[in-house]
């Protein structure tokens, strides 16, 4: 028999469509204006663990060719929009990520991005608890330092413990043989010990500044200066990644110089770095927090689905 049918239930996609209209009606009420944004880009997301799908621009008529990548998240252009002056921003695409498959990834899913001027990660934290409130019906997120995780499930105190202690947590709890950095141990601590156990809404925040990504660093959030970042975790499963954005052009510069490195460390193709970005900072980013949200998988949570395949219509494997 020939796999042409959905895998998820028509029941589900008319459910799924309700959760859709709910959210845009969540972002009307607080007239947040919605955008859209190029799936294609001439420049390619920074993170060195993220792989992007590449394409050819082939010119009509001849020409030489241009290499373009889909997005991995709409997050620089909403930027552009940002320091262009279109205050508070809302929108949910498609994008894309090469190679991420399983009951909770397909290459190809859908994302809920805003970005909210004058909030920072705080403010930003609680409207994330409202919208994810009103589709789940769940109660209010609890909110968390990521070094108070540690130190409360792991006995662990990041804050003075040395990289070998780290190692050894690894090594005995996970099974883990390799060698990695700090935050390598950290990430794998985290994603296999401490992550499976946040079952109830939790918002942690105050991570590593080495994991600042596109986030400021702040003084106030944990004993030592820390990124001004959170994650959302629901079922053991992380719904929302956001950050008070870092608006310095140069430091915007230097972070993704210091990707490019960690590519070039990792044997992984080093990519264009998007200066469209790096010239709106400069023009001047207003203060504003910015958040991604998984949809599939907060469908996911309102259904009670086990497999994302049971929320989209057609996943890879019927593509």
């Amino acid at each position: 028999m020939h796999d042409w049918q959905p895998t998820a239930s028509i029941d589900n996609l008319r459910r799924r469509a309700g959760i859709i209209n709910q959210i845009r009606r969540f972002f009307a009420e607080r007239d947040v204006l919605e955008v859209e944004t190029p799936a294609l880009s001439g420049a390619a997301v920074s993170d060195p663990h993220l792989f992007p799908f590449i394409t050819d621009l082939v010119p009509e008529g001849g020409g030489p060719t241009r290499v373009l990548y889909l997005h991995t998240s709409p997050e620089y252009p909403m930027k552009r929009l940002l320091a262009a002056g279109s205050g508070s921003i809302w929108q949910q695409c498609k994008v894309y990520r090469n190679g991420e498959s399983g009951s909770r990834h397909n290459p190809e899913f859908t994302m809920l991005e805003w970005y909210r001027v004058g909030f920072d990660h705080h403010q930003l934290m609680e409207e994330v608890d409202q919208l994810v409130r009103s589709v789940l019906g769940c109660t209010p997120a609890r909110r968390v330092t990521y070094a108070d995780l540690f130190r409360d499930l792991l006995v662990t105190d990041i804050h003075g413990c040395d990289t070998s202690e780290l190692a050894r947590l690894g090594w005995e709890r996970c099974g883990f043989t390799g060698e990695l950095d700090r935050d390598g141990w950290l990430n794998l601590l985290f994603s296999h010990l401490i992550e499976p156990q946040l079952v109830e809404p939790t918002m942690v925040y105050a991570f590593p500044a080495s994991q600042a990504a596109l986030a400021r660093i702040v003084g106030s959030d944990d004993r030592v200066p820390s990124a001004a970042r959170f994650e959302l975790f629901i079922n053991g499963m992380e719904l929302a990644n956001g950050y008070f954005e870092l608006t310095d052009a140069m430091e915007q510069a230097r972070r993704f110089e210091t990707d490019q490195q960690l590519r070039a460390a990792l044997n992984r193709p080093v990519l264009p770095v998007d200066e469209h970005l790096v010239h709106a900072l400069h023009s001047g980013l207003p203060e504003c927090a910015g958040v991604a949200l998984g949809v599939d998988r907060l469908v996911m949570l309102a259904m009670g689905a086990r497999s994302i395949d049971e929320v989209i219509a057609f996943p890879i494997t019927r593509a």
